[in-house]
């Protein structure tokens, strides 16, 4: 498996952009977004902008995707984790393997300070989460203005 790191400064190109906008839908499944709020969440972790930016680390395997991560920065510290992991998806057919786990790993080794998520109960994610030391701290609530 070859991992490959993506900020501001590393240059994505828009086949790669696409390719992981694609990615994402496909593999996310039922706990997915849309490919334009995928791109936007691509955007701000592309971003330079001061209080915004992230990463996006993918895995290839035989120089396909199998696996990708979004992270963006908070800019808040402390009271609000530094960074929250916006999306992981492994490819369907790499599932089972380890992948999740050794995806998840390499990006705590990118990640600076606290990472936060949003999950489902019922997404099975939930236990690699919690096999690298996530924890359920709070339940969230939203607002969700139309």
């Amino acid at each position: 498996m070859k991992y490959k790191y993506y900020s501001s400064i590393e240059i994505l190109t828009t086949l790669e952009r696409q390719n992981i906008v694609k990615f994402l839908y496909e593999h996310l499944d039922e706990f997915g977004d849309s490919k334009e709020d995928i791109d936007r969440a691509i955007d701000y972790a592309m971003s330079s902008a001061p209080m915004a930016g992230g990463f996006i680390l993918t895995a290839t395997d035989k120089g396909k995707l199998a696996g990708v991560v979004v992270m963006n920065k908070t800019g808040m510290k402390g009271y609000i984790p530094e960074n929250i992991l916006v999306y992981i998806a492994v490819h369907r057919e790499q599932r089972g393997k380890g992948l999740g786990k050794a995806l998840m790993n390499e990006t705590l080794l990118y990640a600076k300070g606290d990472i936060a998520l949003h999950v489902e109960p019922e997404n099975p994610a939930r236990y690699l989460y919690e096999k690298v030391g996530f924890d359920n701290k709070y339940l969230e609530m939203r607002l969700k203005r139309s």
